[in-house]
């Protein structure tokens, strides 16, 4: 029975897809109108995430059993994963235009980058006053993330190889290649040679202490459980992507809402069980874990999501445009800096999280504002 109870998630996730799927094309939007789409919408929302919720769990036992910076690694492979399946879907769907991928990309980096990194540096600041993490295991994310984030979102809108937003042929094979390889190479560092980085200093003994990993809410067991049971959420999760990309391009076309918003709630709900362990971190006073949940998704987007993208819009003969439009980079590059910024010292504070939610609000002002 316990393990029936913390199973139950993807038990759920399983007969919600086995439901839609009988319905057939009796539940679909353009048969049920706008409001009844809503609610249909907030159903498979609901077991997505709760689905997600018990993803985050099983990496949290998993990390509890090989320690960090392996078990925030798994975390963030596992979350990445889900993004991809529902970018995948959206773009599959049919009537996706061919930016949505982007503004979803998008939306990932300002919400780790500005809304997740900003709370958890309010409200551990708050609690603690000062908040200390591995300046050297911030400096390696960032070193990767600065030049793979200009290459993939900023450079397609300044080249004239190809129109608008889009990659030319050569832009996308360097993409892939070096977003592969620069990951490769930071994964050999995080997990190999440069371990201690990653994880969080004992400033009192001048000496890396290991991280107490209580944050996975659950009985630890066996690998081989853990990996199952990540993988038995992972894929409702998979199966209701496509139905919820439907759902929520349909119920934003019948809102009016602007096109970054669907982008916003799908980043959204792939970032938020990984968002709650990060908060959870930082009010513990271990920021280095927040930092490795936050700058790690942020690096895992550009560098794994981008390539997957790229991949199937080549074999489905896609459309793609990932050039930022102009506000949108100079949101993105003030962010970058302001980044770098705060994790220029040893110590931090709640101030540079107050600095980071406010660029959120103006990321958040911009959806609607330049719609």
């Amino acid at each position: 029975m316990t393990v029936f109870r913390t199973e139950l998630p993807s038990l759920v996730g399983f007969l919600v897809f086995a439901a839609f799927t009988l319905a057939g094309d009796s539940l679909k939007p353009e048969m049920v109108g706008v409001g009844v789409s809503l609610v249909l919408l907030g159903v498979i929302f609901a077991a997505v995430l709760w689905c997600a919720f018990s993803v985050v769990r099983h990496a949290g036992c998993l990390a509890s059993i090989f320690g960090e910076p392996f078990g925030t690694l798994i975390l963030t492979l596992a979350v990445i994963g889900i993004e991809v399946a529902l970018i995948v879907a959206i773009m599959l769907s049919g009537d996706a235009t061919p930016t949505l991928a982007r503004e979803t990309m998008f939306s990932v980096v300002m919400i780790v980058l500005n809304g997740l990194v900003g709370l958890c540096l309010l409200l551990g600041g708050l609690r603690h006053k000062n908040l200390t993490y591995n300046l050297q295991g911030a400096n390696a994310f960032l070193s990767v993330l600065v030049p793979l984030a200009v290459f993939a979102l900023v450079l397609p809108r300044l080249t004239q190889s190809a129109p608008g937003g889009e990659l030319s042929k050569l832009q996308t094979g360097f993409e892939l290649v070096m977003s592969v390889l620069l990951y490769g190479v930071f994964l050999a560092m995080q997990t190999v040679t440069h371990a201690k980085f990653f994880r969080q200093p004992d400033v009192t003994e001048g000496k890396v202490e290991e991280e107490d990993h209580g944050h996975h809410g659950g009985e630890v067991r066996s690998i081989p459980f853990h990996i199952v049971g990540l993988f038995g959420a992972l894929l409702p999760i998979i199966l209701l992507s496509k139905k919820l990309a439907l759902y929520v391009d349909f119920g934003m076309d019948g809102l009016g809402a602007p096109l970054a918003l669907s982008g916003f709630i799908v980043a959204s709900l792939v970032l938020m069980p990984e968002g709650l362990s990060a908060l959870q971190a930082a009010v513990a006073n271990r920021l280095q874990r927040a930092v490795n949940i936050c700058l790690g998704s942020a690096v895992a987007t550009i560098s794994l999501t981008v390539p997957a993208v790229l991949l199937v819009a080549w074999v489905m003969d896609l459309e793609v445009e990932l050039g930022l439009d102009t506000p949108e980079i100079i949101l993105l590059l003030l962010t970058l800096v302001v980044s770098m910024l705060t994790f220029g010292a040893r110590t931090t504070n709640y101030l540079q999280g107050a600095v980071h939610l406010a660029l959120f609000a103006a990321y958040v002002m911009m959806i609607f504002d330049l719609a």
